[in-house]
């Protein structure tokens, strides 16, 4: 490296860090506004659980989620300060060529988009698990997502079981019907049936109670057996609580390759509900790459010395920024509700700003 590209990349990332700082500032003190009700309250969080509990771990949360956000504007701030200073002319006019002044940006993006895509995939999800537990304590009580009724899962081709309501409060179930195939002809060789059910010993201990069963005794009979419901049935069911209940922060907590097992093991059980898991978890590589397209932007923006200087500079960066937040929410929304590949929606903003990206640098003043 030359002694050009280690002054911009101190630029760069002194920029970045700096503009880290302040935002982690004004975050606390928003977020402290929006909730001191509740750190208040007679049952809250003690002073310590606040501080290390919760904002130790909500600050790298939040940056993670818009460190593309802060790579644009440190590019923008300090390379429209190079402008203004004319540093740009003397430097190309001494022969460095336009397109080699980016490669000290490229460096530090790929920086720091190193560190965001080890943050995202390993140790934020870590992190989480200790707010989104003060979270759920506290703040957020009630956060679940998912339905109530009519359960539907399968453990394997061979056993499947059906659940007409359960209540995540007392951890009960009502009209749960097990069913298993013969391994060889397909058919159904029991049944049985329960009119209600009780989690007693998680993740997958259950009593069973108000019980039918029916089992095939031979080719054309069944043996039926009903037992009174003061009788009661403990076993063990391939049926998790996560198969029912789950919490709105819940994939924030699992690393990505728990969450690859998660979105797994839901579509074995036919469980399904697993588009949120599956944006969450290509999201997680695609912020990463959004900070290499964002800084070429901010650079091909502020590197021209125009009149206004760094606010009109600015002014187009957080432009160009809001559109593209607005596009991946968009496309995001599609992918969760409606038909549109998860991969898809999370990528589709990458690959069109890429081509912006690359025509801007190509018709940037050089």
């Amino acid at each position: 490296m030359k002694k050009i590209d280690i002054y911009i990349l101190k630029k760069f990332i002194g920029s970045f860090l700096f503009i880290l700082f302040l935002s982690s500032m004004l975050t606390v003190v928003v977020d402290v506004s929006e909730k001191i009700d509740d750190f208040l309250a007679p049952k809250g969080p003690t002073l310590h659980e606040v501080l290390f509990h919760y904002y130790l771990n909500l600050i790298p949360y939040i940056n993670g989620m818009i460190f593309p956000l802060y790579a644009l504007i440190a590019v923008v701030f300090f390379t429209s300060r190079l402008a203004a200073n004319s540093e740009f002319i003397g430097m190309i006019g001494n022969g460095v060529n336009y397109y080699r002044l980016l490669v000290p940006y490229l460096i530090g993006a790929f920086i720091i988009a190193s560190i965001h895509f080890t943050l995202n995939h390993y140790v934020l999800p870590i992190s989480n698990q200790t707010r989104t537990a003060f979270e759920n304590t506290y703040i957020w009580k009630h956060n679940y997502v998912g339905k109530s009724s009519h359960f539907h899962l399968s453990c394997s081709p061979y056993e499947e079981f059906y659940i007409q309501g359960f209540s995540r409060y007392d951890s009960s179930a009502v009209g749960l019907a097990w069913i298993q195939y013969d391994t060889l002809t397909g058919e159904r060789t029991r049944v049985v049936k329960a009119s209600k059910a009780k989690l007693i010993s998680p993740p997958n201990r259950w009593r069973l109670r108000g019980i039918k069963k029916r089992k095939k005794r031979d080719s054309t009979s069944f043996l039926i057996t009903n037992l009174a419901h003061q009788y009661f049935l403990d076993t063990t069911l391939c049926i998790d609580i996560e198969d029912l209940v789950q919490r709105d922060n819940s994939k924030d907590n699992m690393a990505t390759p728990d969450l690859k097992a998660f979105i797994a093991k839901q579509k074995n059980k036919g469980a399904g509900g697993t588009t949120v898991y599956e944006v969450e978890r290509f999201r997680r590589s695609a912020d990463p790459f959004s900070i290499i397209i964002l800084t070429i932007i901010g650079f091909s923006i502020a590197s021209r010395k125009i009149r206004g200087g760094m606010a009109w500079h600015l002014v187009l960066g957080f432009s160009v920024c809001g559109v593209y937040i607005f596009i991946g929410k968009f496309s995001n929304t599609f992918s969760i509700n409606g038909n549109l590949s998860p991969l898809i929606g999370t990528w589709i903003t990458n690959i069109v700003f890429s081509v912006v990206a690359l025509y801007m640098l190509r018709a940037a003043q050089k």
